[in-house]
């Protein structure tokens, strides 16, 4: 992990962008190729993006927002070293301008959730797509607190998408999150 901080902390912001949106690419690509196997017709895949905007305002925004309030919490009352990802994050959002971040977190949001809630769980289940979420966040795993921070997270998408069967509801959750803690950490002092 200390490896890879180093190597994002000598990048430059254009660069961070760039690495960012084409892993994101890859995983919106495996998940559209996946689609084709798993889903007898991909119109059945395509029809997990239900435009509900209760179940959206719901099942989305309010649970987003209620976890955001909380980790904004947690970062004003636990150590910071618990909360250190390497200075990741911060270095993904720290010098972004706002409409950056606003990219960054839509395109995170649809490709995560199209490969994990809409392909993964979606054929294998919550356990399984909430297990691989988690792993790709490897930065976590040797923090404690981080750990069950993206693990309660995982699942809690997961638990949502189970209960919604609806790509955009889990979409907007993860939307929030990124973008009002990428504008959190761009923010704080």
């Amino acid at each position: 992990m200390k490896r890879k901080a180093e190597m994002i902390k000598q990048m430059t912001d254009r660069e961070i962008r760039q690495q960012l949106l084409l892993s994101q690419t890859i995983f919106l690509c495996i998940a559209i190729v996946l689609s084709l196997f798993f889903f007898p017709h991909i119109q059945k895949w395509f029809q997990l993006f239900q435009l509900n905007g209760q179940e959206i305002l719901i099942f989305g925004v309010v649970p987003a927002s209620l976890l955001v309030f909380f980790e904004i919490v947690l970062y004003y009352i636990v150590p910071d070293e618990w909360l250190d990802d390497g200075g990741i994050n911060e270095k993904v959002f720290k010098n972004q301008s706002n409409l950056s971040i606003f990219i960054i977190a839509l395109v995170v949001s649809i490709s995560e959730e199209a490969l994990f809630r809409g392909v993964l769980q979606t054929t294998f289940g919550l356990f399984f797509a909430s297990v691989i979420f988690i792993l790709l966040h490897v930065r976590y795993l040797t923090k404690p607190l981080l750990l069950v921070m993206i693990s309660v997270t995982s699942f809690l998408i997961g638990f949502l998408f189970y209960m919604t069967e609806n790509l955009l509801v889990v979409i907007t959750f993860h939307f929030l999150v990124d973008f009002l803690l990428g504008l959190f950490i761009k923010f704080k002092k």
